[in-house]
């Protein structure tokens, strides 16, 4: 395992004994520094894993349209970089990366949106992009917006970039059924700090991937005696290891590997459920 310096995190930094990023030289030792190269994500829901095996542990996801700064491909088709959007590093299949194309104008504001080969809604989708996922949009044709890449999206599912939810409670809300995924970050799975981060950054607010760094990096700390009156609507609540969002004073939105999913659940139960395993609430951030 690679040996950093105090303060840098070995999740954010691009660093191993025999590679690594060429703006870290002078700060980590390694064999060789490159530069990196970028590429895009061109598949919905790219998995990144912490080894450059298929069965190794997933610890984010990469939406298409979402661009990464590559250190290393292998003969096994593997691809080490780091992601340029919240910088976490690790392993994508090289497969699922292009060369980037045309700049992303919008995203995806639905929460999952078939992508049609013409402007027909009876044709087969040839994908489906989640939530926050990043297109280059070139054209109208009736009701649909065309891509870069010749796909038909329907236009009402998209927002120009720079255009923003009011109220990431609600987009978090959309999410009420998606299964718990551990590592997900998509409409299809995600865990509960994926469905802070995705939620956050559709409302424009910067996030980073983790509990332990959302904990640090969202919001400001609010003082908590335990009366739920004390709680607005979008507190986050933090656990070691688990993070909710406060829809209001009586009910907790939040990925769950309890339930195995993002559910809507009472406020105090979940309070009294989390607790009684165990883990007390340890913060409360407002933003």
């Amino acid at each position: 395992m690679t040996h950093l310096p105090e303060g840098l995190d070995p999740r954010l930094t691009a660093a191993r004994p025999d590679l690594a990023a060429l703006h870290l030289k002078g700060m980590v030792e390694a064999a060789r520094f490159v530069a990196g190269e970028r590429f895009a994500v061109t598949r919905p829901g790219v998995p990144v894993r912490k080894e450059p095996d298929p069965l190794a542990p997933l610890v984010t996801e990469a939406l298409f349209g979402e661009t990464v700064t590559v250190y290393e491909t292998t003969m096994e088709g593997w691809a080490w970089g780091q992601l340029d959007g919240d910088l976490y590093v690790g392993w994508l299949p090289s497969e699922a990366l292009s060369a980037p194309g045309a700049r992303a104008t919008h995203s995806v504001r639905a929460l999952r949106t078939p992508v049609f080969p013409g402007p027909s809604i009876k044709l087969p989708p040839t994908e489906l992009l989640s939530l926050g996922s990043r297109v280059a949009i070139t054209g109208t044709r009736e009701r649909f917006a065309v891509t870069a890449g010749g796909g038909f999206v329907f236009a009402d599912h998209l927002a120009s970039l720079g255009t923003h939810e009011t109220d990431f409670v609600a987009v978090a809300a959309q999410y009420l059924g998606a299964a718990y995924l551990w590592g997900g970050r998509s409409s299809l799975g995600l865990d509960c700090s994926g469905l802070v981060q995705v939620s956050l950054a559709a409302a424009g607010i910067e996030a980073p991937r983790d509990t332990d760094m959302q904990e640090k990096a969202v919001g400001a700390p609010v003082a908590f005696s335990g009366a739920l009156g004390e709680l607005r609507r979008g507190d986050l609540l933090f656990w070691p290891g688990h993070v909710g969002i406060v829809e209001d004073g009586e009910t907790l939105l939040h990925a769950t590997a309890f339930f195995m999913s993002v559910v809507r659940e009472p406020l105090a139960a979940a309070l009294a459920r989390i607790q009684a395993g165990g883990t007390p609430l340890r913060s409360v951030r407002r933003l």
